[in-house]
């Protein structure tokens, strides 16, 4: 059987169709897989280091932070009274209002109790709480000085509350009922 010219084209034709499809599914197609592949996985690589980047990023933050609050915190330890300055300091809240403007009625200190919740902190934590209910007598400019005072202190002095009401008996002198606390420790300082 001899074939015609016709035949013999469409034979090559048809190889040259069959070698290319071989090509494409075995090689090419083979390879182009494997590259989408290596695509996705080249682009969750970059996801994950962006990811670590900004966690690197966030824990350089974290980490200023931590440093800025150690550093407050010493400074905050110096502005906690010792148990004798507290001492001292009572005598200096009652010997400042020993004036013709200001007369001292009482002096209460208590210690504040946390609440429940918060009462495994506070007995880790080497710090009391002190309120300080104080009732006096005094002029009203007096009574701006002594509270100007109080700010300048070299320590933390938190005004919880102050009532001033006017007594009829004693004319220019004000009631005043005023609550403050302060932060007390037994260590000694560093």
């Amino acid at each position: 059987m001899k074939l015609k010219s016709r035949e013999k084209v469409l034979l090559v034709f048809a190889c040259i169709a069959i070698s290319f499809l071989l090509f494409d599914r075995l090689y090419y197609f083979q390879r182009s897989r494997k590259i989408s592949a290596l695509r996705e996985e080249m682009k969750s690589i970059e996801a994950q280091i962006n990811e670590l980047h900004l966690y690197h990023k966030g824990l350089k933050e974290v980490q200023r932070e931590v440093e800025q609050l150690e550093r407050e915190r010493k400074t905050l330890g110096e502005k906690v009274l010792r148990g004798e300055e507290f001492k001292t300091f009572l005598r200096h809240l009652a010997r400042e209002t020993d004036s013709s403007q200001m007369k001292m009625i009482s002096i209460t200190p208590s210690e504040e109790n946390p609440p429940p919740e918060d009462k495994k902190e506070e007995a880790s934590s080497p710090y009391r709480k002190v309120k300080i209910e104080m009732v006096f007598l005094s002029t009203f400019s007096k009574l701006v000085n002594y509270l100007n005072g109080m700010k300048e202190l070299p320590f933390l002095v938190q005004l919880k509350s102050l009532q001033v009401e006017r007594q009829e008996n004693a004319h220019p002198l004000l009631k005043v009922k005023m609550v403050i606390k302060v932060l007390v420790t037994e260590k000694e300082k560093e």
